[in-house]
């Protein structure tokens, strides 16, 4: 049975880091939980903290939670209340490369919390969260799912995110409306292409992050080895507060380096012991490298860790919350979630160290041009930002992040994208493929509406009366194409139906007709991601396509650049003309050592900018502008093959204009011809997109995958060999790749596997 509450007088023992109370020292004996999936308990894991009692938690400082109260810790208090204090909601992630246990996880959460009350299998097609028919036969998350469930009285609210490189777009979109993430890390192969592909994506977004090494129960299982590749290949600080007890087959545990004690499972429910003798010396080796990581990377834990060569509790999680939540360094726990081995933990860990909406920035947007912010208030006016929209047998849904405000059932709400107002019909609390109905969603919430029409990813929607518009998720360029027809004349219309409402709910699938041959060609991020969409196409719709040869998206960039280029438009056809004149420089674009563009630059950098250089108001900053919308306009199609053009830096330099025909249409049209002559004159290169491989095969394997992979165009730049298994990283031509999944099989009888992500563009190899 559950430990007695611990009397009024000693409830200050009790407290979290944030209180100014101290913290109890380790138990002397076994304390054993039990998991309770049904009832809610009502001993001593009631939060000793009084609900109305709970201050909202600002940066830096630790939320009320259990993570640090001494208690039976694998018993759950999971108060399902209808509203949450926006200090307790947790807005979380799943990030991984695929196959490193996400999904698994996340199943194990929900039973844990008591959301469900049977183990999914992803083997077995039982997941919540992997509910698309298409999920459940590939074995793979392909598109993101949310889920809700209660930890210790905090909502946490779960987006369980794709791990294949073809749906980095569901990543993107999910880490736009997170406040926080797992990242979930193999522990025999470390640190994946894809994990760190979707780490750079956190950094980006600035979403704060604790990581999971899993798998610890599998043959080759080192931490260490784990831990070393994520400061190597993620250039952070990883403050370790585990350590596993046993290793591959006989893991059974961890000890908590905070609190000095050891956590074994056993079945369904697992207890709290003191450290093993036989570990004692190797703990207090890892808190010790613990304590000098934190006081380095936090002034305060410096200054006690000098004054007194430790940390203390309190001080110690405090000060890793505060260093999770600037990014500076990032706290690791480790586990089995297959085998149900450091979910418990994980969860106090996610609410004690991740930020609550109250914790983030205020978002941002904008409103006639000027920056507002909004800060997660309830009774703000209502801006939220749509991040997935999905047809199902209920009706269209809406998936939203409230950042402020409020919505309820009935509502109308402006659609900033097409400045229309729409009236919201439903709002539902979705559980994966399940949906309840709720009255209202205010800040903090993640749900999903029926009734908006016109709501796309990435449109913001708001009170009429106080419109804002927010910065919606960056869509990436498809890189791979098909060609796809109806295989009976009579479905063309049906399928042009079909493509339009998959183009609009994946908006990183874009729908055109070749100019040139007439076919209809979708284009997408790989060759799964295609695959996938033409087979929703027929399971949703009930039709036969036929689909082409997959095609690569070729682009064409400059040779040499091209300095005062002077173009001038007239044109007179009676009444008012037309007339600009505009001098150019244009130049091949060489990105800055971080990626980034020249700061007195402005535009998509790495691909185009423009600038303009022209003083004493010879041309108007109107005309600047209708200048640089030409140039656009003339990077769509390229003088060599038609393809859209990249990595070029336009200067406007000069210009003239006249007091009664120069007009924004004149420039921008000066601005379009200028600039395809300067192109004509440079001379462009065409450019095919590569991607970096990384293929495990069996050691046997390697000479004839080298071989292959050369055939291919590859440039190999890695190999290792451990323990029998050889990776092999390259970089190689998209366009090389179709078809390599099956030779690949071929060549290691079915043992090797590859991944692979994006590496940008590369010359393409003149032909004849």
């Amino acid at each position: 049975m559950p430990a007695a509450r611990p009397p009024s007088d000693a409830r200050d023992e009790h407290l979290t880091p944030a209180c100014p109370s101290r913290l109890p020292a380790a138990p002397a004996r076994p304390v054993t939980g039990r998991r309770v999936p049904r009832r809610r308990h009502r001993g001593a894991l009631v939060p000793a903290w009084p609900q109305a009692a709970v201050t909202p938690s600002r940066p830096g400082i630790a939320p009320p939670c259990s993570y640090h109260r001494e208690r039976p810790p694998a018993v759950r208090t999971h108060t399902l209340q209808p509203r949450h204090a926006l200090s307790l909601v947790r807005n979380l992630g799943i990030l991984a490369h695929v196959d490193a246990g996400k999904t698994t996880l996340t199943e194990r959460i929900l039973y844990v919390t008591g959301a469900t009350h049977k183990r999914g299998e992803v083997h077995d097609g039982t997941t919540v969260t992997d509910f698309d028919p298409q999920e459940r036969d590939r074995g793979i998350t392909i598109f993101a799912a949310a889920v809700s469930c209660d930890w210790d009285g905090h909502r946490v609210n779960l987006i369980d995110t794709p791990g294949h490189v073809d749906f980095f777009d569901e990543v993107e979109r999910s880490l736009r409306v997170l406040d926080g993430a797992i990242a979930v890390f193999d522990a025999v192969a470390g640190v994946e292409p894809q994990s760190e592909a979707v780490w750079r994506q956190a950094d980006r977004h600035g979403v704060p992050r604790i990581a999971f090494v899993n798998k610890l129960d599998r043959a080759g299982a080192d931490l260490d080895t784990a831990i070393a590749s994520i400061r190597e290949r993620l250039h952070t600080v990883p403050l370790v507060v585990q350590m596993p007890i046993g290793q591959e087959d006989a893991f059974t545990g961890v000890v908590d380096l905070l609190r000095m004690t050891a956590l074994h499972w056993d079945g369904g429910t697992y207890e709290r012991r003191p450290v093993p003798d036989a570990l004692r010396d190797e703990a207090l080796r890892r808190r010790r490298i613990l304590e000098e990581a934190v006081a380095e990377l936090h002034p305060e834990a410096l200054e006690e860790f000098c004054a007194t060569s430790t940390l203390s509790e309190r001080t110690l999680a405090t000060a890793l919350r505060e260093v999770t939540m600037s990014g500076e360094g990032v706290v690791v726990l480790c586990g089995s979630a297959y085998r149900d081995r450091g979910i418990e933990p994980l969860l106090e860990a996610a609410v004690a160290y991740l930020p609550s909406p109250l914790d983030v920035r205020p978002v941002r947007g904008t409103h006639g041009g000027a920056v507002e912010e909004r800060a997660a208030d309830p009774a703000a006016p209502l801006a939220a930002l749509a991040f997935k929209v999905t047809a199902t047998a209920t009706g269209r849904l809406t998936y939203l992040r409230v950042y402020s405000g409020t919505i309820r059932k009935g509502d109308a709400v402006l659609d900033t994208g097409t400045h229309r107002t729409e009236r919201v019909g439903r709002i539902l609390r979705v559980q994966a493929d399940r949906h309840e109905d709720v009255d209202r969603a205010v800040a903090g919430d993640i749900v999903a509406v029926i009734g908006l029409k016109t709501a796309r990813p990435g449109t913001t929607l708001c009170t009429p009366s106080a419109p804002l518009a927010l910065e919606p998720p960056t869509v990436a360029d498809p890189v791979v194409s098909v060609a796809v027809e109806a295989a009976r004349s009579l479905d063309t219309d049906r399928l042009a139906t079909a493509l339009a409402r998959l183009a609009e709910e994946d908006p990183s699938l874009t729908v055109r007709t070749d100019p040139e041959t007439g076919q209809t060609l979708l284009s997408g991020m790989g060759e799964l991601h295609l695959e996938v969409a033409v087979e929703k196409i027929r399971r949703a719709h009930g039709l036969d396509v036929a689909v082409g040869r997959p095609q690569v998206a070729y682009r064409e960039t400059v040779t040499r650049g091209v300095t005062g280029l002077l173009y001038r438009h007239v044109k007179q056809e009676g009444g008012a003309g037309q007339f600009a004149h505009v001098v150019l420089d244009v130049e091949a674009l060489e990105p800055t050592g971080d990626g980034a563009a020249d700061r007195k630059d402005h535009g998509d950098a790495g691909h185009f900018v423009f600038r303009s250089t022209v003083t004493g108001g010879r041309v108007p900053q109107e005309y600047v502008r209708a200048v640089e919308a030409g140039c656009r306009d003339a990077l769509t199609e390229g003088p060599l093959g038609g393809h859209p053009v990249t990595g070029l830096r336009v200067t406007l330099t000069d210009g003239a204009t006249h007091s009664k025909d120069s007009s924004e249409m004149a420039f921008r049209t000066a601005g379009r011809l200028a600039l395809r002559e300067a192109l004509r004159r440079a001379g462009t290169a065409l450019l095919e997109p590569v991607v970096d491989v990384t293929a495990t095969v069996p050691g046997d394997a390697v000479g004839g995958v080298l071989g292959d992979l050369a055939a291919r165009r590859g440039r190999v730049t890695g190999q290792s060999v451990r323990a029998g298994t050889a990776v092999v990283t390259a970089t190689v031509p998209l366009a090389e790749l179709f078809g390599y999944a099956s030779r690949l099989r071929g060549r290691t009888q079915g043992r090797g596997t590859f991944t692979t992500r994006p590496a940008g563009y590369a010359p393409a190899p003149r032909v004849g």
